[in-house]
């Protein structure tokens, strides 16, 4: 069993929903990454996604685009995230990292390449936003041949046949997106997504994680409810691009932190 899948197995017999928090390798600098990473577990994150910077991340809003563009200015590439996760496995042996990006940096890379380093440095997923399902099952099978969960993406539009060629190829959880636009858009619909959310999860038979418009405990709280875990990201990076450099940590521990409790409270009552 991977660690993600025996993360969210424990949760689920705890009674408890994964936070699972986004934030870019590199941003505000390559060097507060690993201390930003361990500061989201001591918050009580359960899963890790590690956005990889990218020159043209489309499915993104404006505020990740900026954390992506900062990270780039600093000259981080694919192989200094692989190098994060490595680092943070040095004092962390259990908390779940999924590489979040795009087919690009992976493909000058070389997809066997990529797995291999990135098996080897701890990772436990990947989430290729531009890697469609029925496209990529040779992909999959590489990734999984060296041990690494494979992640897609569903939206509210998703059709059928899709959401069922994710079940046969996808692994770990599923990341719904919970509206139509880019991170950090708003009007999310919590009585949508918790109708779609049952038949997804029936369909694709794992966890079903649910991201985009998830901006405080309030919403976080509804949604995990319904879903598996909750992913958050936009929110955290605002966090991080309007922080002082001294200050970005001790932020993102608070917001993090009131997010988990909100969630927590909901775990309690249910």
């Amino acid at each position: 069993m991977s660690r993600i899948a025996s993360t969210l197995s424990a949760l689920e017999s705890a009674g408890r929903k994964a936070l699972i928090p986004f934030i870019t390798a590199g941003d505000p600098d390559l060097s507060t990454t690993v201390p930003l990473m361990h500061a989201l577990v001591e918050c009580g994150v359960d899963i890790i996604e590690l956005g990889v910077p990218f020159s043209d991340p489309m499915a993104d809003g404006p505020t990740i685009q900026r954390s992506s563009e900062r990270a780039l200015a600093k000259k981080v590439s694919l192989r200094n995230v692989i190098q994060v996760v490595a680092e943070f496995r040095k004092t962390d042996a259990r908390t779940p990292v999924v590489l979040m990006g795009y087919a690009n940096p992976i493909e000058a890379m070389g997809v066997e390449a990529f797995a291999d380093a990135a098996s080897k440095a701890g990772a436990d997923g990947v989430l290729v936003v531009d890697y469609p399902p029925e496209e990529s099952h040779d992909f999959a099978a590489k990734v999984r041949a060296v041990g690494l969960d494979v992640i897609f993406l569903i939206a509210p539009t998703s059709t059928e046949k899709r959401i069922r060629a994710v079940g046969e190829i996808g692994s770990g959880y599923i990341y719904y997106v919970s509206l139509k636009g880019v991170t950090g858009a708003g009007h999310l619909d919590v009585s949508e997504v918790s109708r779609r959310i049952p038949a997804i999860r029936e369909a694709v038979g794992m966890p079903v994680g649910v991201g985009f418009g998830i901006r405080d405990g309030a919403s976080a709280k509804a949604l995990s409810a319904v879903a598996d875990g909750v992913v958050i990201g936009s929110r955290i990076i605002e966090e991080i691009e309007n922080s002082p450099a001294d200050q970005v940590i001790p932020r993102v521990k608070a917001l993090v932190g009131s997010i988990r409790q909100a969630m927590d409270s909901q775990e309690v009552a249910a």
